[in-house]
């Protein structure tokens, strides 16, 4: 639309306000379309339907920006305040407002000195949350069963890997492919290493590796990304990382449990050398020998220096053979104990059957005689012999007269049988 244009418009009829929106709307996409815009990030605000609302600006403008939820989600870089950035998108306008304003489908840091920037702040945000932190890591396994690798299936990583494992130790390798370089490598990465710790128990590897060759920074930043970082530190496998050259350090090294300067000397750590292990057991071995053979060797001197110390063994061994012979001698004696003590048992059999008899007789006269005792010097014989026994009422035996009172009356026992009688005392004249 030119300005004779507008003029001839304007002489004809007026725009509605939607008209000439529409017209600014047109023009200007169609004059621009898609644009890279570098300035730095301001009034970053992210609405509750997801999408972004910032500003782009420098020493003397500023451009508003929107970034759409989806796309938001794919962006390499979290959007953040005062972060210098290069934006690419479509330009258009906001006719509501009548502003203009820049739809954003790309983003990246503008220049290494500002991803370096955000990267530290990563570093020490994920830092502070213990990721990285020395008593988290494990030691690697010795020998490992079989060895997962995270990488790209084409290229000189892997390639490095296989040819040094199996020129060290033969095992396993477990290759789960991923992109190493672009929008979806970081996901890809991560898909890897928590695929691998899902595995059941006798399909997992015991170490893992993650690779990939040199790169720019900005090739690299896929194993800056924290969704990675968390995802290594969080493995239960252990895990080398080995990204880039030896100078290369990424936050992914920070979190794995050991960091390789290059993917040869990852699979160097992974597992040792055969040759060096086997030289190892038989040098182990020959020294165990020696030392088996040299103990036997001081055992024979001791043995013999002992030999000439002790008398003759021979001479020891005929006298343990005749005290031998002489106890065999007193062996055969026992037979004749034997029966001696059974003819001795018998005759005490004899004894003690007859015994209780003869003891049941004399028993017998004892008694008799004792019975005869005792019916001699009962006091009923005396009786009968004229004497009596006199009591008191409370029947004790009175044996003076002069303790009995006139009146008293008195018990008294003949032979015959019992009297009770008065005491009758007369006085005799004086």
């Amino acid at each position: 639309m030119n300005e004779s244009t507008v003029q001839r418009d304007l002489q004809q009829e007026a725009y509605t306000v939607s008209e000439l929106a529409g017209a600014l709307k047109r023009t200007l996409e169609g004059a621009y379309g898609r644009v890279r815009v570098r300035g730095e990030l301001s009034r970053v605000s992210i609405a509750a339907s997801g999408h972004m609302y910032s500003s782009l600006k420098d020493a003397g403008s500023v451009l508003d920006a929107v970034c759409w939820r989806a796309t938001l989600a794919k962006l390499h870089i979290k959007p953040e305040e005062g972060l210098e950035v290069i934006c690419t998108g479509k330009i258009t306008t906001y006719p509501a407002r009548s502003n203009y304003q820049l739809i954003i489908d790309q983003m990246e840091l503008a220049g290494q000195g500002a991803l370096l920037k955000m990267l530290e702040e990563r570093r020490k945000k994920l830092a502070a949350e213990g990721l990285f932190d020395a008593a988290r890591k494990r030691r690697l396994p010795f020998l490992p069963q079989r060895i997962g690798v995270v990488t790209s299936p084409t290229g000189a990583v892997i390639r490095d890997i296989l040819h040094r494992i199996a020129d060290r130790f033969p095992r396993p390798v477990m290759l789960w492919p991923v992109m190493v370089q672009g929008e979806q490598a970081a996901q890809q990465i991560v898909t890897a290493i928590e695929g691998f710790n899902r595995l059941e128990e006798s399909l997992r590897p015991d170490v893992l590796i993650v690779a990939r060759g040199g790169g720019s920074l900005e090739d690299l930043m896929p194993f800056n990304e924290e969704v990675v970082v968390r995802a290594a530190a969080a493995s239960s496998i252990p895990l080398i990382s080995s990204v880039g050259h030896e100078t290369d350090t990424t936050l992914i090294d920070h979190a794995a449990d050991v960091r390789a300067p290059t993917p040869t000397a990852a699979a160097e750590m992974a597992v040792p050398v055969r040759a060096d292990l086997i030289y190892t057991v038989q040098t182990q071995d020959k020294r165990m020998h020696s030392a088996v053979m040299r103990s036997l060797s001081e055992l024979r001197q001791c043995l013999r220096v002992d030999g000439r110390v002790l008398d003759d063994p021979m001479r020891f061994l005929a006298l343990k053979i005749q005290a031998l012979d002489h106890l065999a001698t007193r062996l055969k004696r026992p037979d004749q104990m034997l029966q001696q003590a059974q003819e001795r048992l018998s005759r005490w059999v004899e004894m003690l059957q007859a015994q209780p008899e003869k003891i049941l007789q004399q028993k017998h006269q004892l008694l008799q005689h004792s019975t005869q005792l005792l019916q001699a010097f009962s006091f009923e014989k005396t009786l009968q012999r004229g004497f009596a026994i006199v009591r008191d009422a409370q029947g004790h035996v009175i044996n003076d007269p002069d303790t009995v009172q006139d009146g008293q009356g008195l018990d008294i026992s003949f032979a015959a049988g019992k009297r009770i009688a008065v005491v009758v005392r007369k006085e005799h004249p004086t």
